[in-house]
């Protein structure tokens, strides 16, 4: 059994999924569960194992949420007694259980295989994203220019991106080699739990866009959650230099950032 709760943990982390590890790590008296007993606690509050089942599985499965929800890791003491301050059962014993939080990158989508997007890809491996990379040229999305993606997407923009899971753990940057492309990578994106979206284009390509879609019926509101033209005005116009001043932006959002010089804190 704590095989398959090993394993099913470690394909949670492959596939970046957050999930918690709770184990038995210490026993005094009586308990339903041994030393070394392991369950699997899921961010939909599904579970794989056990640590013993009856109200201490229930406190822990509710102590390994929060500790997702926290991302933090944190070891537990239990008294399995029915008096106040215990967990209220009649085993009598004690057990320590020590909950392992396996929390899930960053996920970095990165809409386009040019050379600005090659460039955001080392930038964003640099900083740990789980990266995948959508295009619809193998000569471009490939693993020469990608080697250590998690993820490369090869096919329609569009339908590729409709079919992508995205939540709020997600940052999206549009950089195809088109302005049609583009478009169609915005209309499918633009209604996701995104946590930010990006993307490249002069102020006129991005004012056409934007016109385009909201013909299309989507609302000022929401296209005003994109961040385009993309990128923090650092100077500069190479690949590495754009891709700069896009990962800026994105870590100013992940973050909580302000636009400021240090400097100007020492007041």
């Amino acid at each position: 059994m704590e095989l398959d709760v090993m394993e099913r943990v470690l394909k949670e982390m492959q596939e970046n999924r957050t999930v918690a590890l709770a184990t038995i790590t210490e026993v005094e008296g009586a308990s339903p569960g041994k030393i070394g007993t392991m369950m699997g606690v899921f961010e939909n509050g599904q579970t794989i194992g056990t640590v013993g089942g009856g109200n201490l599985e229930y406190v822990v499965i509710n102590e390994a949420l929060q500790c997702i929800k926290n991302a933090v890791s944190k070891e537990y003491e239990y008294r399995l007694e029915n008096d106040e301050g215990s967990l209220h059962m009649e085993c009598g014993g004690k057990v320590k259980v020590f909950i392992k939080t396996f929390m899930a990158c960053n996920k970095l989508l990165i809409v386009g295989a040019g050379h600005v997007g090659q460039s955001i890809y080392k930038l964003g491996e640099l900083l740990d994203f789980h990266i995948t990379v959508f295009d619809d040229r193998k000569e471009f999305a490939s693993e020469d220019n990608f080697p250590k993606a998690n993820e490369i997407i090869v096919g329609d923009i569009k339908e590729s991106l409709l079919k992508y899971p995205i939540d709020d753990n997600t940052y999206i940057i549009i950089v195809t080699r088109g302005h049609n492309f583009d478009e169609e990578a915005l209309e499918a994106i633009i209604h996701s739990k995104a946590k930010y979206i990006g993307m490249i284009g002069s102020k006129n390509k991005v004012k056409t866009i934007m016109n385009n879609l909201k013909n299309k019926g989507i609302a000022e509101e929401v296209l005003n959650r994109v961040y385009a033209p993309v990128g923090i005005k650092l100077g500069g116009d190479t690949p590495i230099e754009v891709a700069f001043s896009i990962m800026s932006e994105i870590l100013l959002i992940k973050n909580g950032g302000r636009l400021t010089h240090m400097k100007q804190t020492l007041d």
